[in-house]
């Protein structure tokens, strides 16, 4: 089972939708805490309404003192407030592992996360991660890094915020993924995201991950068969959805469920 603690995209395209999608692409059963309701479409996000903490911590309580937590990704928290709430959440959850994807702007480029939050972000979640996977923007904006700063830098300079490890995701600059678990940096290539379908990308990704990890992948191999199958999301979009970049199809690989790698 994995825990999807975000945000609700009304089209469907990214966040807990998404999120739902790759968990059931992956053959894992799924289960949400909403943070936040936007009215979201492929063009921009028209509204954001931010749900209570109390009411945010009251959905894990319920899912995990039920069904259970195997894994949990947490994308869009939004303010200060909310990240307060999903600390307190995520010690509800034991020693499930934590999959951070740093939401701050919309694929539209909406923001989705107070400026005056991001400390707390960096201070009250970063260090409960088992893995963060921002793209080179979120990157740079956690390591406090120039335009300059690529992959192994970033990763690195995220690293010692608190995450056990970092995977910056290159889908929109190279291709190419950077894990940093403190071992060797591997390099993960994969295609670009030059347009078209690409929306809840990042998403998809994260939540991939969560998915493998909670099927006892270990993390390296779960870094690579999610950024293969998040591409695969990708390609097998849906381009003619709406106005603007449609969403990719994380449903469109459910027939193939990952199985994890031999001991």
């Amino acid at each position: 089972m994995a825990l999807a603690i975000a945000g609700s995209d009304s089209g469907g395209g990214a966040g807990i939708q998404a999120d739902l999608k790759a968990f059931a692409a992956a053959g894992v059963h799924g289960t949400t805490a909403i943070t936040a309701i936007t009215a979201q479409s492929t063009v921009g996000v028209t509204a954001i309404h931010p749900v209570p903490g109390d009411v945010i911590v009251a959905q894990v309580e319920a899912v995990a003192g039920d069904i259970g937590v195997d894994a949990v990704k947490v994308g869009m928290l939004g303010n200060e407030a909310i990240i307060d709430a999903v600390a307190a959440a995520l010690d509800l959850v034991g020693d499930a592992p934590v999959v951070v994807d740093p939401v701050m702007v919309s694929e539209s480029g909406a923001r989705l996360l107070d400026e005056s939050a991001r400390g707390a972000l960096i201070e009250r979640i970063l260090p409960r991660a088992a893995v963060v996977t921002p793209n080179l923007p979120e990157a740079r904006v956690l390591a406090a890094a120039g335009g300059a700063a690529r992959g192994a830098e970033l990763a690195g300079a995220i690293r010692r915020l608190g995450p056990r490890a970092v995977i910056v995701t290159g889908g929109h600059a190279d291709g190419i993924d950077l894990l940093d678990d403190g071992g060797e940096a591997l390099p993960i290539p994969g295609a670009v995201h030059r347009s078209g379908a690409a929306h809840g990308s990042g998403c998809t990704h994260s939540s991939t991950v969560a998915a493998l990890l909670a099927l006892g992948f270990p993390l390296r191999a779960a870094a690579i068969e999610a950024r293969r199958r998040a591409g695969e999301a990708v390609a097998a979009g849906l381009r003619d959805l709406g106005a603007g970049a449609g969403p990719v199809d994380a449903l469109a690989i459910a027939d193939r469920r990952p199985r994890p790698p031999l001991p």
